[in-house]
């Protein structure tokens, strides 16, 4: 596995050592553990190490090396070249805005519902998934408003009208953007709905009119960078 990182593991986690190798524990060490409203606490760390110092590195941390409570004591593995005992306590917090983040999408888009269990179906789904996501964060804020780069101007008088949709949400969330998106695609969602129909009653002036409604939605562009050959579209009138 070439990717660093830190995780938690069980305190029973077990290591293959050979016969003349032992388990050791480091003694233990006193660092700040930083909180994202830039609050300190004081945590201890220790290193366990198998046999011969490793890539790999096992760390115990707690908020009492005499009592280790068990809600707040942590067996943590790493591989981070060069890592400092003061800074795996810190790199290993990063995970509760990580966890808390991907909670958020999987639930609004729905990657917690599927019922599958073949693997290859499962990753279907996330591929799905991560697609949706995608196509949402490229309309953020964060990412579409750069100077210069004309994606979503205001002075586009076309998407400008966007606003006037009574269910147009007017917020800069996540959610804001998802509900936005859902209404951009309608057009093209209910046209092909209906194409079986005009197959069956070709009625020119509706599909004239859809294709049109279709060209316009798709002045509504996300955030691909700068070349006009890299510009994407919602999705196509043919």
């Amino acid at each position: 596995m070439q990717l660093n990182y830190a995780v938690a593991i069980r305190s029973n986690h077990g290591v293959w050592l050979p016969k003349d190798q032992r388990v050791r524990e480091n003694r233990w060490r006193k660092f700040d553990r930083i909180f994202a409203d830039g609050s300190q606490q004081v945590r201890y760390i220790r290193e366990i190490i198998f046999g011969k110092k490793r890539a790999v590195q096992y760390w115990l941390i707690t908020t009492d090396p005499e009592k280790l409570p068990e809600n707040s004591t942590w067996y943590v593995m790493t591989k981070i070249p060069g890592v400092k005992f003061k800074e795996v306590g810190n790199i290993y917090g990063l995970r509760n805005w990580i966890e808390y983040g991907l909670k958020q999408s999987k639930n609004e888009l729905g990657w917690a519902d599927f019922r599958l269990t073949d693997y290859a179906q499962i990753q279907k789904w996330w591929e799905i998934v991560m697609s949706a996501y995608l196509l949402v964060s490229l309309h953020s804020q964060n990412l579409h408003n750069t100077e210069g780069k004309g994606i979503n101007e205001s002075t586009d008088a076309v998407v400008s009208k966007f606003r006037e949709h009574q269910w147009w949400d007017f917020g800069q969330g996540w959610k804001n953007l998802l509900n936005n998106l859902r209404l951009v695609m309608q057009p093209y969602q209910f046209f092909n709905l209906l194409k079986p129909w005009l197959r069956v009653f070709p009625i020119t002036h509706l599909s004239v009119g859809f294709l049109t409604l279709i060209s316009l939605m798709n002045r509504m562009r996300g955030a691909i960078p700068e070349s006009t050959e890299s510009e994407y579209f919602l999705f196509s009138s043919a």
